[in-house]
């Protein structure tokens, strides 16, 4: 019999699309549409239908990610990560926040089936703050796209050099700059070695305009950006070309639930610094292949092992 299952795509929705966990759902969905299991059928999910088990993609601890009523036989939800919890000076989620946070916190006890995280240090925060069986809970790691690779036409280089106005010789960094990234560390590490720094990121190109008075954006305040070109959003064809670029790809970040940046630099072949969280040991020190095909696979796996179970 044909398990149906509805992925809900709360990851590829409010300005999530491009980078992060747009990218965990997009990339997802398209691997297990690819893998066309007979026992398994994968839909994008709709109100209107009827699954044996929908798959929830993003956790956000202060607002509502799954509903109160169990909306089918089984459910799995995917949790990126806890970082609000973990600095929560920082993250600050307010008296409706954490009142929202502890009814999740009895949601999922009572209605998630499974678990799906993405790395070791992130099950063990989701078995600390959520109080869940770490039996409930299974790694399964990212992967970067095939198109970021090492780029040999010198043409590709130089079209792309001029397109953004790069200079000849940088330390790049991807992502956004909340607290947890560090971005002051490295924007004074950069200064004093006097390296160029780059930054792709929305968030980046928009924040210094942006008050940051916040509790959120307290830590941007008084930096220095004369080091610094933001760029802003960049498509993934050129980023491919700009990691080729860098002399180095810095992850300076305090704490993660995965980094895909870095090893999207790696698969081009350039030098990735990193901080020595658990985290980038866990995935940059190893020998261990990545790939969506292999995500998808074992994404499969939980639904069939949750089928089969309670």
């Amino acid at each position: 019999m044909t398990m149906k299952v509805g992925i809900h795509l709360g990851g590829v929705q409010g300005g999530h699309e491009v980078r992060g966990i747009g990218v965990h759902t997009s990339e997802l969905m398209r691997a297990l549409k690819i893998l066309r299991y007979k026992d398994i059928k994968v839909s994008e999910f709709d109100s209107g239908e009827k699954y044996d088990l929908i798959h929830y993609t993003v956790f956000k601890p202060f607002s509502f990610s799954i509903p109160f009523r169990k909306p089918a036989k089984k459910v799995v939800l995917t949790i990126h990560d806890l970082i609000l919890l973990i600095y929560p000076s920082h993250y600050p989620g307010g008296i409706k926040g954490n009142l929202i946070f502890l009814i999740q916190k009895l949601l999922i006890k009572k209605n998630v089936n499974a678990i799906i995280t993405i790395s070791e240090t992130s099950k063990k925060d989701i078995c600390r703050f959520l109080g869940v069986n770490p039996s409930i809970v299974h790694v399964i790691y990212l992967a970067p796209k095939k198109i970021f690779s090492p780029i040999t036409n010198h043409q590709s280089l130089i079209t792309v050099q001029k397109k953004y106005g790069l200079p000849s010789s940088f330390a790049l960094y991807v992502g956004d700059v909340n607290y947890n990234k560090n971005i002051p560390g490295l924007i004074e590490m950069c200064k004093q070695a006097n390296i160029p720094l780059v930054i792709v990121g929305k968030q980046a190109k928009e924040i210094r305009d942006i008050d940051k008075s916040h509790a959120e954006l307290i830590h941007l305040k008084g930096l220095d950006w004369s080091n610094v070109t933001c760029l802003g959003f960049v498509p993934d064809e050129d980023l491919a070309v700009i990691y080729n670029l860098t002399d180095a790809y810095i992850q300076p970040s305090l704490y993660e639930g995965f980094s895909l940046p870095p090893l999207e630099a790696k698969a081009c072949g350039t030098w990735v610094i990193a901080t020595k969280i658990q985290t980038h040991v866990e995935i940059l020190d190893s020998k261990r292949n990545y790939s969506w095909e292999k995500t998808a696979k074992e994404t499969m796996e939980v639904y069939r092992t949750v089928n089969g179970g309670r």
